[in-house]
């Protein structure tokens, strides 16, 4: 059974750990990114956290009911930062675009982390807060409720599933990435072009591209499509694009 939480209030401890400093959920947070970053998702364990912390294991259940309590508040922080380092403009689709680059930006400075959290719903104070963001601008640009539904589903499942991918290859050891990343000139550009035309004849485009996430290209089709949407909903409203007038004859 999960250990109850200690409220706030009452979990601070009342000296420094044998590091000098003084626990609290944001500390055990950026700590654990820092392990995560070192030691992958197989080195974040209370022993190895408590070690860094300078604490006894047993105080990470203080603050967390258990590691994947952590492991969402790692998510709420890394969305946390996106938030933190996006300016509203006013503008819908350049602050969805500027969000939605932050938010993948923001995960990908913590492969690791993202590769753990980016498929997690956190529920928690700062995920929500994007969450209503990114609601509020869709609803305030006009979009109706089911639209707005559509449109964040879409935006956020895409951020996010880019940023695991792109995560995916900056988390494996630079050599593998580099023998990932030359294959589009080592092989891709070597085929023959009598078995493999298509890819002979693009190969240099290939490796100008593949090794660049798409995510930019693809997010700009999705908020194409969405302000399609939007533009055809405020025709709708307006009568525009109705016909009118006598009904037309054949051939018209």
């Amino acid at each position: 059974m999960a250990k109850k939480v200690v409220p706030e209030a009452e979990r601070r401890r009342r000296r420094p750990t044998r590091q000098g400093t003084v626990l609290s959920e944001r500390l055990i947070v950026h700590t654990a990114l820092r392990m995560l970053r070192e030691h992958g998702s197989a080195g974040l364990t209370a022993r190895r956290l408590g070690s860094a912390l300078g604490a006894d294991p047993s105080t990470l259940y203080r603050y967390f009911a258990g590691l994947d309590d952590l492991t969402r508040a790692i998510g709420e922080e890394l969305m946390g930062r996106a938030l933190d380092s996006w300016v509203a403009t006013g503008q819908w689709r350049a602050d969805l675009h500027a969000l939605g680059l932050a938010i993948h930006a923001s995960y990908l400075a913590h492969p690791q982390a993202a590769l753990l959290t980016a498929s997690r719903v956190t529920g928690r104070p700062r995920e929500i807060q994007v969450d209503e963001t990114i609601l509020g601008i869709l609803r305030g640009a006009g979009f109706g409720d089911a639209d707005a539904v559509g449109v964040y589903h879409a935006f956020i499942d895409l951020a996010l599933a880019f940023a695991a991918l792109d995560a995916g290859a900056l988390a494996i050891k630079d050599e593998a990435r580099a023998a990932d990343e030359e294959m589009w000139t080592t092989t891709y550009a070597r085929l023959s072009p009598t078995t493999h035309p298509h890819i002979a004849a693009t190969a240099h485009l290939l490796a100008d591209r593949m090794n660049q996430s798409a995510y930019p290209v693809v997010l700009d089709t999705l908020l194409d499509r969405a302000e399609a949407r939007l533009a055809t909903v405020r025709n709708r409203g307006t009568g525009q694009g109705k016909r009118t007038g006598a009904r037309p004859g054949p051939g018209t």
